[in-house]
C-alpha cells in the first residue's frame, strides 16, 4: 500500500513557484494533571501535538504547528503557540482511582477543567503543505478548521478524537459521539487518514470509512490494523512496558507520518509509528529519544527505502523490516542513572513510569 500525494495544481510556467513546506500540525497545547487517590502525582505537558511535533522534531521534519494556549501556559516549546490573554490554558485531570476495568487496568478518567480557544481557519497559514494533522484533543478544531486544512494540505491525518470527543457540561467528563453525528462527517471523503484507537473505532463505521480513505486503527500490544478499500493489513507492535497508553496513540501518528513523509509505504510508516508509540508509554510526559536509537532508525528507513525501490518482492514483506527496527527500539531504555518518575499505583502495583 504506497501513499502518493496528489500533484500541485501549479504548471511549470506558474508565477508563482512556492515548495511545499512538509507538514502543518493543527491542535492546542495542554496542563495534563495526573491524580491518584486525591493527590496530585504528575503535571506535565500535553495535547497530542507536543507529543507529535516532538517526534517530528526528534526525527528532523520540517513542521509547523498551530495551537492556543492562555497566559498561564508553563513550558518551553520549540513551536511557539498563539497566546490568547484572556482565556486560560487547556487543563485535563486524569484520574486512575475512579475505577479498575475487567483486565485489572487502571480506568482512567479523563476530565476537561478548562478549554482554550478553539483554533479558527484564520488561525491556518496561507502556505501550502505535504501534510496537514488535525489533532484536537480538547474540542479546538473546528468544521471550518479542517476543511482550511485539506485546501492546503495535499494530504490531511486526522485523529478522531479532534471529532468525537464531547465534554460533560458540569464536571468536564470525557464522552465520545458517533462520527455520523459529530458535524465533520461531510469533509471526511476529502481527507487522507483516519486514525482510531481501538475503543474510538467502535463509535465510526470502518467499513464505510475505508472507502473515504485510509483507516489505522491501534490497539496497543497488539499493534495495529490499516483499512484500505478492500484491503487489511495488520502490523505487529513492539514489546514496551506499558503502564498508560496515553500519548502513545500520538506517537504513534507521529511515526506514521513520519514514514510517509521519508517515502515508506503505510504499513511500513505504521511500523514506525508503532515503535515511536511503544517508547512513549515508558516516559513520563515528553519521551526524550536517545539519539542513537533515531541514527538507527533513519539508517533502517533508508535501507528499507533501497531494498524496495530494487525489489517489489519486498515491499509486502515486513517482517524483516521489524525485526531490524526492533534492536534500535530496545537501546533506548532509561539508564540506571535516569531522573527518577513519579510513581503510579496500578491495580496494586507501583508503575515507575506513565504518561498523559
Amino acid at each position: 500500500m504506497t501513499l502518493n500525494p496528489p500533484p500541485s495544481q501549479q504548471t511549470p510556467h506558474s508565477p508563482r513557484q512556492i515548495p511545499n513546506r512538509r507538514v502543518l500540525i493543527v491542535g492546542n497545547y495542554c496542563h495534563d494533571v495526573l491524580i491518584q487517590n486525591g493527590a496530585v502525582v504528575a503535571e506535565t505537558l500535553g495535547g497530542a501535538a507536543s507529543f507529535i511535533s516532538n517526534v517530528l522534531d526528534s526525527s528532523s521534519v520540517s513542521c509547523d504547528l498551530v495551537s492556543k494556549v492562555g497566559c498561564d501556559f508553563r513550558y518551553e516549546v520549540s513551536h511557539a503557540p498563539i497566546v490568547v490573554p484572556e482565556k486560560e490554558t487547556t487543563v485535563f485531570e486524569a484520574y486512575f482511582d475512579l475505577g479498575i476495568d475487567g483486565i485489572g487496568h487502571a480506568d482512567r478518567v479523563l476530565k476537561r477543567v478548562t478549554a482554550c480557544d478553539p483554533i479558527f481557519p484564520s488561525d491556518i497559514p496561507d502556505s501550502r503543505f505535504d501534510f496537514g494533522m488535525a489533532v484536537g484533543v480538547g474540542g479546538e478544531i473546528l468544521p471550518e478548521t479542517l476543511e482550511k486544512m485539506v485546501e492546503i494540505c495535499d494530504v490531511v491525518a486526522v485523529d478522531i478524537q479532534a471529532l468525537i470527543r464531547v465534554f460533560d457540561p458540569v464536571d468536564g467528563a470525557v464522552k465520545l459521539v458517533n462520527l455520523k453525528e459529530s458535524g465533520f462527517h461531510h469533509i471526511l471523503h476529502r481527507i487522507g487518514f483516519l486514525k482510531a484507537s481501538s475503543d474510538e473505532a467502535l463509535f465510526m463505521d470502518v467499513e464505510q470509512m475505508k472507502q473515504l480513505c485510509c483507516v489505522v486503527v491501534t490497539n496497543g500490544e497488539k499493534g495495529c490494523r490499516i483499512y484500505n478499500k478492500d484491503e487489511e493489513t495488520v502490523v505487529p507492535p513492539f514489546l514496551a512496558k506499558q503502564v498508560d497508553p496515553t500519548g502513545a496513540g500520538d506517537s504513534f501518528l507521529g511515526g506514521l507520518v513520519v514514514g510517509l513523509v521519508e517515502g515508506l509505504d503505510v504499513s511500513d510508516a505504521s511500523l514506525l509509528g508503532n515503535l515511536f508509540g511503544s517508547i512513549t508509554v515508558e516516559h513520563i510526559g515528553q519521551p526524550k529519544f536517545d539519539l542513537m536509537m533515531l541514527q538507527r532508525v533513519k539508517d533502517e528507513v533508508q535501507r528499507r527505502k533501497k531494498q524496495c525501490n530494487l525489489s517489489s518482492s519486498h515491499k509486502s514483506d515486513h517482517e524483516e523490516f521489524h525485526a531490524r527496527l526492533s534492536p534500535a527500539r530496545f537501546s533506548c531504555f532509561p539508564s540506571a542513572d535516569s531522573p527518577l518518575q513519579p510513581k503510579l499505583l496500578v491495580s496494586g502495583h507501583c508503575c515507575e513510569s506513565c504518561d498523559l
